[in-house]
This record gives structure tokens, sequence and C-alpha cells, in this order.
């Protein structure tokens, strides 16, 4: 073989290898998707992400946190798909810091605060006023980042005198990371009551109990929303794993674990019906510095 023929061989090899390799990568961009997700929906999103693959081939890597602090995340790192967090005060926080696509915001299935116990209910909590006794050891989620102890703090603010939110305090052992580490705290029995989500209960049903608030004490139903991230690579891509959460087969996978799948069945396991998502403030006294 002369030298032309070996340098147009070595320089089509060289061109094949830089072709395949950006295929390759495209490939993988193209087959793989990152979602941010609070962890109020961690258990069936699990599921459904492997369900996804399973059908689809496309691997779905999902972090989760606090749905504020996995905000966070995917601003600095300017990365990530989609956008899952566990309630409407952080989908909102996103559309104002324009990380999403408003345009593309779902609402997959509907939440209701509750006190959660550990099996059993040892220490005969019965209502949130009980959370003030001396010596209990009570945890709600971090109210800065978490939605569900931003929901926590509303219903302490809106239910309890000044008094007893002192007691309730006195009583505060944590402030737990996620939704997961709320239902964890029951679950491993380091606190003795939580305000959490009733699903908690289905997270766990061995090891936790959940006790309703009165209906006057629910200022309102939570639902969890996903949009998709203006960092993603594959809105396409983005889009047909929501479109599968919305699907039959990806709400039946909520609905193994007792989410709501409308806002009216939430209202009827309260009693009555309340105002769905919105936006809380937390006041700046339950912000720890």
């Amino acid at each position: 073989m002369n030298r032309r023929l070996v340098f147009i061989f070595t320089l089509v090899n060289i061109m094949l290898g830089i072709w395949i390799s950006g295929n390759f990568e495209k490939c993988l961009a193209e087959d793989r998707l990152m979602v941010f997700a609070g962890a109020a929906s961690k258990p069936p999103t699990e599921d459904a992400a492997k369900a996804f693959e399973a059908k689809t081939g496309v691997k779905v890597d999902v972090i989760f946190g606090g749905s504020g602090f996995v905000l966070s995340q995917m601003i600095l790192g300017r990365k990530g798909d989609i956008y899952f967090p566990g309630s409407s005060d952080y989908m909102e926080a996103a559309k104002k810091k324009e990380a999403v696509f408003p345009e593309t915001e779902k609402i997959v299935v509907y939440l209701v605060p509750a006190i959660n116990v550990p099996k059993g209910n040892p220490k005969k909590i019965k209502i949130l006023k009980d959370l003030t006794r001396p010596g209990l050891k009570v945890a709600i989620a971090n109210p800065e980042g978490v939605c569900v102890g931003a929901y926590a703090v509303e219903i302490i603010e809106s239910s309890l005198t000044p008094e007893e939110k002192i007691a309730f305090k006195k009583n505060l052992i944590n402030y737990t990371e996620s939704c997961e580490k709320t239902a964890t705290a029951i679950s491993l029995k380091a606190a003795d009551a939580v305000i959490g989500w009733r699903v908690f209960h289905y997270w766990d049903p061995e090891r936790i109990e959940t006790i309703p608030l009165d209906k006057s004490q629910i200022v309102r139903i939570g639902y969890i929303p996903v949009a998709i991230s203006k960092f993603t690579s594959n809105r396409p891509l983005a889009q047909q794993f929501i479109d599968f959460l919305l699907s039959d087969e990806g709400k039946s996978i909520f609905g193994k674990y007792h989410y709501f799948m409308n806002s009216d069945d939430a209202a009827a396991w309260i009693g009555e019906k309340k105002p769905v998502g919105g936006v809380y403030e937390v006041p700046k006294d339950w912000v720890r510095k």
C-alpha cells in the first residue's frame, strides 16, 4: 500500500471515529433524562422511572430532595430535563426564576397534610394540640426548602394559639431535609410525631400510621406538578416522560401508593372542599439562620 493510500485510509478512520464518537455521545444524551424531584413523590417516581425505562429503553436519573433545594441545584448546575416538585409553591418559584417552560406544567396527583406517628400510636396522639404536650419529640421538614414543612408551618400558624406555638416549638427536635427524611423519622421512631403527608402511611404501612387533622385546620390541598426544565437537551423526550406520568399506566403507579388522582377525592377525604395549590410565605421566625 503506497503512502497516499495509507494517508487516505488513516484520514477516513479518524473521520469515522469522530463521527461514531459524536453520534454515540448524542445517543447517550438522547437516551437519558435527568429529573429534579421533590421527595414527596419518591416511591412512585422511582417506580415510574423504572417502568419508563423498561418501556422505552431511556434511562431516567432522578435527583430527590427538598423541592426548593433541588430547584437551586438545577439552576446552579444549569442542567436537568424535568422539574418535579412536591407542591405548587416551588413550581411557582421555578416559573418566577424562568427555570421551566410554564406552558408544559401539568398536575400529576394531589396531597393532603396530616399527622404521622409510629404504628400503634404509642403516644396516643389524636389532635394537633396534642403535639404541644410536654415531653413529646416532634419533627417537621425544613420549611425553607421542603414543601411539607411549609404546609406544617401554615397549619400551626393558623390553628394554634401563641402559647400553643411556643409549646410546640419546645417539642420540635429537628428540621428534616426532605419528605423522605420526614417519613423516615417516624419509621425509625426518631420522633413521636411529624406533620407530614397522608400518603406517608402507604410508603411504610408496617411502621407509619396517619392521624387526620381536623378539617378546619387544613388550609389547602396540595398537588404535585411537573414541567420541562429550560436546561433540557431533549425537550421531546422530556415531554414523553411527562406524558407517561399522566397516562393510565403512570397514574396507576401513583394510585398504588394511594395518592389522590383529583382534588375532589382529596376534599372528600378531608370532609370539606378546600383551596387547591397556591403559595405560602413562611414567617421569618421559622427560618433557621
